[in-house]
C-alpha cells in the first residue's frame, strides 16, 4: 500500500500554498531524474495538502482571460486576488467554506495514466457527496463533479485542475462545502456558461461540518488509490 504524506494547512494564501506545492513538486522530480542518471531507486514521496484559501481568482494555463468579469480595481475592492497558473482547465475561484485538495503525486507509484488519475479524483468526490445523500456525476468533456448533469439544471459542485510533468502532479479539486456561491458570479466558472454552481450547504439547505468532510475525503482518497496517509515530514 502506498504511503503519501498528509497535512492540513488550515488557511493560507494562494500564493503561499502554490510555492509550497512546486517545492515538493521539484523535489519528486528531482529524485526521478537521480534516479534515473544515476541508476539508482531512491524511493519517492507522495504528499496531500488541505487548504483554505482567502478569496483567490485562478485561470489555467491556457484558460481565457476574459473570463474574469472584474476589472484590478474590483478585485481590489472585493479583496479577491488573482492568480494565471500551469494548471489545466480555464476559470476558478477559491475562498472560505471551500475544501482544496493539493495531492503531489509521484503516479509511477500508483498508475502512468492522466487521464485515469482524474477520473479517480472525481470518483473520490463522488462517494464522498453521496454519503451526504447527493448523486454527483461527470460530464462528458469536462472535468468536475456535477449534479443534475443531463437537465437545465447541471451544476457543479466541485472543480479539478492538475499540472503534471514526469508523472508528478501538483494542484487538484476544490469542493464547494459552505463557499459563498456569490463570488462566482465575478466569473465565467471553466469557461462554462450553460451550467451552475452549487455546494453542499446550498444542496442541504444547512451549515456543513467541514471537518466531517475531509474525513470522508481522506478516507475515499485511501480506498480508491490504494493509499495509506501517515504525517507530514517534508524533505
Amino acid at each position: 500500500m502506498k504511503k503519501i504524506q498528509f497535512k492540513d494547512l488550515s488557511n493560507l494564501d494562494y500564493e503561499v500554498v502554490l510555492k509550497l506545492q512546486f517545492e515538493h513538486f521539484e523535489h519528486i522530480k528531482n529524485l526521478k531524474i537521480l534516479n534515473r542518471n544515476q541508476g539508482t531507486s531512491l524511493p519517492t514521496p507522495n504528499y496531500f495538502f488541505f487548504v483554505e484559501h482567502p478569496h483567490v481568482y485562478t485561470m489555467g494555463k491556457h484558460g481565457d482571460s476574459t473570463n474574469i468579469l472584474l476589472n484590478p480595481q474590483q478585485l481590489k475592492e472585493n479583496e479577491i486576488t488573482y492568480f494565471r497558473t500551469n494548471r489545466g482547465g480555464d476559470s476558478t475561484y477559491h475562498g472560505p467554506g471551500q475544501i482544496v485538495g493539493y495531492p503531489i503525486l509521484d503516479l509511477d507509484n500508483f498508475f502512468s495514466d492522466i487521464h485515469a488519475y482524474m477520473r479517480k479524483l472525481e470518483e473520490v468526490i463522488i462517494l464522498t457527496i453521496a454519503e451526504y445523500g447527493l448523486k454527483g456525476d461527470r460530464s462528458k468533456g469536462e472535468t468536475g463533479v456535477w449534479l443534475d448533469v443531463d437537465t437545465t439544471n447541471a451544476r457543479k459542485i466541485c472543480a479539478l485542475g492538475v499540472h503534471t510533468s514526469r508523472w508528478v502532479t501538483m494542484h487538484g479539486f476544490a469542493l464547494n462545502v459552505n463557499t459563498d456561491l456569490s463570488y462566482f458570479d465575478g466569473i465565467i466558472p471553466c469557461g462554462i456558461t450553460n451550467k451552475g454552481i452549487t455546494s453542499l450547504a446550498k444542496e442541504l439547505e444547512r451549515k456543513i461540518d467541514e471537518i466531517d468532510v475531509k474525513r470522508i475525503i481522506l478516507k475515499y482518497f485511501s480506498e480508491v488509490f490504494d493509499s495509506e496517509f501517515v504525517d507530514f515530514i517534508g524533505f
